[in-house]
């Protein structure tokens, strides 16, 4: 009895649990931005760790630390808005959802973590409404070349780099506006050696109008001094303006870019009236067909110039395979193999001439079963059997057939 309660009250744990998981995976959360401000939220691993294992933490004290792989998209879409994006450099790092909004609205972002240890997978739902609000008037993007993505997006790194830009500008209401990844602007991807980084472009803003340490990269100075560093150069820093603390968040001054924005953008002018627009009462007249064209002369140069040419060829490697390769050259080997037989025929039928005239016994190497070692002729063997020695030897194992 005292087993079956336990298991029933465990059996409750799991359910209570279950349900929490579930409702905490369900849970929207919300976050409320303006537009033109950068939104950065950190998908932490710890987080997703306790949804997919609560009780081997409260009951067996493990902590966890497994792979994660995080899924994003608009919900009812693949992909995210074009807004915002998304990095993850390894699966034991964490995720960071980034961007700057544009326009109001709201934007519901499905979160999906997958546990690679396990395959056990969480959902979380983010709630994005982007209200409207004023766009800082004076705006500057800056380049920071020793710095990655990932780990710019932090609220401390942000912190640092908005502290030193502040100094930069003259002023503590400075706001970053953006934080854009060097290779979604075409750069290229870095050799995987120590001290090589991809670089991120930081944009800010300010209702304060530029210092003159940033007034200085609109003069023909800078111009200057950046195209010879284009040539194989070093960047130029201006005495008074180096406020970087740390030297990873140092600037690149020849890709420093200053925006106006309070400068209202000349309407474009209306369009004029003109011979490419009629007036509705005029009544419209298709123009004319274009004139009819003689197509013949082109075929002529384009099909039949080269098909003759082509017979031609051909006429004349046929003559050259078959009249003077083939038919002379078989004609003259033929006379020449005639000629050589001929030649031999005569000679044999002088020399069994010669032969016969000179009146001796032919020698006795001629005659059949000759032993060349005694100069002696055997007799053919007389035998029932159907198989006949023809080597003396295979009578006689012992006697010498090599030849003295």
């Amino acid at each position: 009895m005292h087993q079956r309660v336990n298991y029933v009250l465990f059996i409750d744990v799991l359910q209570y649990y279950g349900e929490l998981s579930q409702t905490w995976s369900q849970k929207h959360i919300k976050f409320t931005i303006p537009v033109g401000k950068l939104f950065t939220y950190e998908l932490m691993r710890e987080t997703f760790q306790n949804d997919f294992e609560p009780l081997s933490k409260l009951y067996a004290g493990r902590l966890n630390d497994d792979p994660m792989i995080f899924k994003c998209n608009l919900q009812n879409f693949p992909d995210l808005p074009e807004w915002l994006r998304f990095t993850q450099r390894h699966p034991f790092d964490n995720g960071f959802l980034y961007g700057t909004p544009t326009s109001p609205g709201k934007s519901i972002i499905e979160i999906y973590a997958i546990n690679k240890r396990s395959y056990e997978t969480a959902r979380h739902i983010l709630v994005i409404k982007i209200v409207p609000e004023k766009i800082l008037p004076y705006q500057a993007e800056f380049f920071i070349e020793l710095r990655e993505i990932e780990k710019v997006l932090p609220s401390s790194v942000q912190d640092e780099i908005q502290s030193d830009l502040q100094k930069l500008w003259g002023t503590k209401a400075l706001e970053i506006v953006n934080i854009t990844n060097a290779l979604d602007r075409g750069g290229r991807v870095p050799l995987p050696l120590a001290g090589h980084f991809e670089g991120v472009y930081v944009k800010v803003g300010s209702e304060q109008y530029f210092s003159e340490c940033l007034l200085r990269v609109l003069t023909p100075e800078h111009t200057k001094q950046c195209s010879a560093k284009d040539k194989g150069g070093k960047d130029k820093i201006w005495s008074g303006c180096l406020f970087c603390n740390i030297p990873s968040n140092c600037i690149t001054w020849c890709k420093t870019e200053l925006f106006d924005l309070s400068k209202e953008k000349p309407a474009p002018p209306a369009p004029t009236m003109g011979p490419g627009i009629l007036e509705d009462v005029m009544e419209f007249n298709p123009p004319e067909s274009p004139p009819s064209r003689d197509y013949f002369p082109d075929y002529i140069v384009t099909v039949i110039v080269p098909l003759i040419l082509a017979i031609i060829l051909c006429l004349i490697l046929g003559y050259v395979m078959f009249g003077r390769r083939e038919g002379m050259y078989a004609f003259l080997c033929n006379r020449i193999q005639l000629h050589h037989h001929h030649t031999i025929h005569d000679n044999t039928d002088e020399l069994r001439g010669m032969a016969a005239n000179r009146g001796v016994p032919p020698p006795l190497s001629t005659l059949p079963m000759f032993n060349s070692r005694t100069g002696e002729r055997a007799m053919p063997l007389q035998s029932d059997s159907p198989s006949i020695p023809l080597i003396m030897a295979q009578h006689d194992p012992y006697s010498d057939t090599l030849p003295r």
